[in-house]
């Protein structure tokens, strides 16, 4: 028997032009006993045509994917547009207004619970409903990210490494158009439960991308974002007119072949960086220091790069833990 899922919205998917509203989920809590969690919505629709799927504030201290789309809803009309966009900006709402990386509610990080479940605590439910509910409407999505808190990305768009070719190959193609400086294939393995493992099982052409970080927004990452997603949606002929010149320098494909292209700390202390974002290194280089205050006199322990490749991701926050992520780093794909 299929389970339903609980999500009720005050939007109509089907109808012609611009409607903003929220997803529903009903939650119970002390304060409200009645209430229900406000997943912030907009559909605008013009005729037939494809339908594209944009999220953003997967992760809710991610704030340059929920900045673009929160511009982007104000920004288009109906006229604008040929298909249907549906636009979601902030996904984990909990998460997003907290401004943290996982729900305050359930503690659960939204990329990594998919397929979801209806039955769940509300986490869960969000995920199921955008793969059952959302995805199943959609020809093609955007998934927008960046380094949140903890890290801080070179302006990337960003996939999964696809078994199909030509999968693949559309998905390079569209991130080419989307114009990032880079773009970045994690290895097999990363990130169980992701959105594009929901996307691939959902026969949606969608990738993502790591724009920025360090808990903020940067006029240089915003615009690259804000630039690209236009592109995107002209390209697979939603947006009539893009508004922006196609990108001045081709992104340049990099990707991990496998998790000796990321940095883990082997200690606690303070991190002391070395090797810079955007920079080559090479396997055996030293990426950085970890300092133990705490122990008077004690020396740096040093780091060192397992592999070889372009710095893509640094951490960010000082203070570190043993198996924290300090860098990774992509070759030429």
């Amino acid at each position: 028997m299929t389970k339903t899922n609980p999500i009720l919205t005050t939007i109509d998917y089907e109808k012609e032009g611009k409607q903003t509203g929220y997803l529903r989920l009903p939650h119970s809590v002390h304060r409200s006993a009645y209430g229900w969690l406000p997943f912030p919505v907009a559909c605008i629709r013009n005729g037939e045509g494809p339908t594209a799927l944009l999220l953003s504030g997967t992760h809710g201290d991610e704030y340059e994917g929920q900045v673009t789309l929160s511009k982007l809803i104000h920004q288009l009309e109906p006229k604008d547009i040929k298909g249907r966009l549906i636009i979601l900006p902030m996904l984990n709402f909990p998460a997003a207004k907290a401004g943290l990386r996982t729900s305050p509610i359930d503690e659960l990080n939204l990329n990594r619970v998919y397929p979801g479940d209806p039955e769940g605590t509300p986490t869960l439910v969000i995920a199921h409903y955008v793969e059952n509910v959302l995805m199943p409407m959609a020809d093609y999505g955007l998934d927008l990210h960046s380094g949140g808190s903890s890290l801080h990305y070179i302006p990337s768009t960003v996939g999964a490494l696809e078994t199909d070719e030509d999968r693949l190959g559309e998905i390079q193609r569209l991130m080419k158009v989307f114009g990032a400086p880079y773009s970045f294939f994690f290895p097999g393995g990363h990130a169980g439960g992701s959105g594009n493992h929901a996307a691939r099982r959902q026969n949606l052409v969608m990738f993502g991308t790591e724009m920025g970080g360090s808990g903020t927004v940067t006029p240089e990452c915003l615009k690259i974002c804000e630039e690209g997603v236009r592109r995107f949606l002209s390209e697979i002929g939603i947006l009539k007119n893009s508004g922006v010149a196609p990108a001045e320098k081709e992104t340049r494909m990099l990707h991990a072949p496998d998790f000796n292209f990321f940095c883990y700390a082997d200690g606690d202390g303070l991190f002391e960086p070395v090797a810079r974002l955007g920079t080559e290194v090479n396997k055996g280089d030293l990426a950085g220091y970890v300092h133990t205050p705490e122990t008077p006199g004690s020396g740096p322990e040093p780091m060192y790069f397992d592999a070889g490749g372009v710095v893509v991701c640094q951490r960010i926050p000082g203070r570190i833990m043993r198996g924290d992520c300090l860098y990774h780093l992509g070759c030429d794909f």
